[in-house]
């Protein structure tokens, strides 16, 4: 599929998946016309750094990851080593000592709006 079908299904713009290209994200062969040509799977690639990106981790480490995972369901595969796995447990660490941060926040924000409601 082209990188504008592409975009489309997975709502990413084409900037940033040419941008997933340069950083080794995301493959594309190339017509004789020079246009990309994604194959079927990209979309659930897409996905998937999006998702990554949305954790909170960098296209260095993604580039690291995405080979341990595979496309389709997301599930580790047996190429993760075990550098990778402690890499991978400090960034979830880090993303729970965020939201624990952001809960500790939100019952702030509730204490404060309870009080302004004179309960």
């Amino acid at each position: 599929m082209r990188i504008g079908q592409l975009a489309r299904r997975t709502n990413v713009s084409e900037r940033s998946l040419r941008y997933y290209e340069t950083q080794g994200l995301l493959r594309a062969d190339r017509t004789p016309g020079g246009h990309r040509d994604y194959p079927e799977a990209a979309v659930d690639r897409v996905v998937r750094i999006q998702e990554l990106f949305a954790a909170g981790l960098h296209s260095s480490r993604i580039a690291q990851l995405l080979p341990c995972m595979r496309d389709t369901d997301g599930g580790p595969s047996a190429v993760a080593t075990p550098r990778l796995v402690a890499d991978l447990t400090a960034e979830r660490d880090r993303i729970d000592r965020m939201i624990a941060d952001l809960v500790r926040s939100r019952d702030t924000l509730d204490e404060v709006i309870d009080a302004a409601r004179g309960h």
